[in-house]
């Protein structure tokens, strides 16, 4: 630990373990608020953008969680839910009918599979973004180009998806805990993007 971060005589836990105490929280409030699905883009959107402002000592509670959401609720957050959650069942009822043993199902299945992949990276990057606060289109736009042009990126995004449905899956109380951690990758691999202000200097 640099001098920088030192811990006070008597403090038990560094900065970085309260960072992480409130991502965990912001996990929990994400969860709970994306229980009606069609507010899991704003959910999350909300989340990247606390703990982006992390990085300038904005707080990063449970209780600005809940503010930041409050002012952005938007009838454009309803949308974009709703067509997050048509995209979820048109892919599941492909999914179906190539199960079904329709001809050329194994193509169509890949298809579909490599489709959904797609729009899910799309979507995550776009909550990652900050114009995903005001303006949906504009953040769509910007993550579809971002997810072709930084590849890597994608794969964290798709890592980082893996990552939190394995938790979920091994111990289902992890799955109110995941979009904590979750949304801090999405953050960060947007961060990195050399266009972002502050992006690509760091490491």
């Amino acid at each position: 630990m640099s001098a920088g971060q030192a811990r006070e005589t008597g403090e038990i836990f560094g900065p970085r373990m309260t960072l992480f105490a409130d991502v965990l929280s912001v996990g929990v409030c994400t969860a709970l608020v994306s229980l009606p699905v069609v507010t899991l883009p704003a959910a999350l959107s909300t989340a990247c953008a606390v703990l982006r402002g992390a990085r300038e000592d904005q707080p990063a509670t449970a209780g600005w969680y809940l503010t930041m959401l409050r002012r952005r609720l938007r009838a454009g957050d309803l949308a974009a839910g709703t067509l997050f959650l048509a995209g979820v069942l048109l892919l599941w009822a492909d999914l179906a009918l190539a199960r079904a043993g329709l001809p050329g199902a194994p193509l169509f299945a890949i298809v579909a599979a490599a489709i959904g992949a797609y729009a899910a990276v799309v979507g995550l990057r776009a909550c990652g973004r900050p114009e995903s606060l005001t303006d949906w289109r504009a953040a769509v736009a910007g993550a579809a180009r971002d997810s072709v042009r930084d590849v890597g990126g994608s794969g964290l995004v798709l890592l980082a998806v893996a990552a939190a449905v394995l938790c979920a899956w091994m111990l289902l109380p992890l799955a109110f805990l995941a979009p904590g951690p979750l949304a801090l990758a999405l953050t960060a691999v947007d961060v990195r993007m050399p266009h972002r202000p502050g992006g690509g200097q760091e490491g």
